[in-house]
């Protein structure tokens, strides 16, 4: 496994970060079978691990825990903050009253002292990011946490928080975690060039797209939605609809641009991100120990240019043809009444 050099922090992580949101009650709910999972990921050169305070409520950071009892000075150990931890308004958010607390809570799962990278899972418009910077940078010096960065945040919001945290004399996010695949390539237009600019190391996720880009599901094959994804949210996977239409067809020229290469369109999918010279890690989130061979079987797979250019030729740089589950979406998007004046002041005259 190769190491890159996580942003500008002098940490260097595998081109591979195993990704935990599959263990706990919402994937595998066998503690012993997630810790065995995650010690042969260790044993064959991964040293990146992911996790996050809401994956299965907290169950996540326990298990991983349990697996680096004995193994956590070898081992670079990311979390998350943001989602609702319970009942009550306050439990939740990029508050620095939510975090300071959350943040002993998530220590005392994973059985640390320490945390080297503490993300902020998603923006928060109800929080001044002055005020999420000040306490982060707060927990930095106080040495809970190595290092902090962000996930799944808009380009110009990570420009914001590099001002702010330069004029008021902070410490600046020093990761961004977003979703990218061969389906889901906007963040090629403008987030990665600025992560580029600042030094931001870059964790990409959902590089198999919600399972699009595993082989489950294709063209001309009944897709059953009462199950898995798509049960939660079958819009996004019947077929009959035009837009999933168009990824299936996708999907069917990079299966045979795969084939070309001698290789599966799991494989594919996770050496696309990789190619990337602003992407540091992918993470990889297997359920089971199958999927995690699978996952690592590829992992010295080489994209050289004529592979990228025919990728760019089936699915154009910076297009977006998928939309990750749980990718964040701006207030002014989701709150109709952000993009409408008054009924009595929208007529010109």
């Amino acid at each position: 496994m190769r190491f890159r050099t996580l942003g500008r922090t002098g940490i260097q992580v595998s081109t591979h970060c195993l990704g935990t949101m599959m263990f706990g009650a919402v994937g595998n709910p066998d503690h012993d079978d997630c810790v065995r999972i995650i010690h042969a990921a260790l044993d064959q050169g991964i040293n990146f691990v992911d996790t996050a305070d809401m994956y299965s409520a907290g169950e996540s950071e326990q298990i991983v825990g349990k697996a680096l009892r004995g193994r956590r000075d070898d081992v670079v150990l990311a979390t998350k903050v943001h989602f609702p931890m319970g009942e009550g308004p306050n439990r939740g958010g990029n508050s620095r009253r939510w975090i300071v607390r959350e943040i002993e809570d998530s220590l005392r799962r994973l059985g640390t002292d320490w945390i080297d990278l503490y993300q902020v899972h998603r923006p928060d418009a109800s929080t001044d990011v002055e005020e999420t910077l000040s306490v982060l940078t707060d927990l930095e010096r106080q040495g809970k946490i190595r290092a902090f960065g962000c996930s799944t945040f808009p380009a110009e919001q990570i420009v914001e928080a590099h001002h702010v945290a330069e004029r008021r004399a902070l410490h600046r996010f020093r990761t961004e975690q977003p979703p990218y695949s061969l389906l889901a390539r906007g963040i090629e237009k403008d987030l990665l060039p600025v992560a580029e600019r600042y030094g931001m190391g870059v964790l990409t996720w959902s590089p198999l797209a919600s399972g699009f880009l595993t082989g489950r599901y294709r063209k001309g094959q009944p897709v059953d939605l009462s199950t898995g994804r798509a049960a939660l949210t079958p819009a996004r996977f019947d077929p009959a609809l035009e837009e999933n239409a168009r990824k299936l067809d996708v999907v069917e020229q990079l299966v045979e641009l795969a084939a070309d290469l001698g290789c599966t369109l799991p494989e594919l999918a996770l050496a696309f991100p990789i190619a990337h010279p602003a992407v540091t890690s992918v993470i990889t989130g297997p359920r089971t120990m199958a999927q995690l061979d699978a996952a690592l079987k590829g992992a010295t797979l080489t994209l050289d240019d004529t592979a990228l250019d025919r990728i760019d030729e089936i699915v154009p740089p910076g297009t977006d043809l998928y939309r990750a589950d749980g990718a964040w979406r701006p207030p002014a998007l989701t709150d109709a009444t952000l993009r409408r004046r008054r009924t009595a002041d929208r007529a010109a005259a």
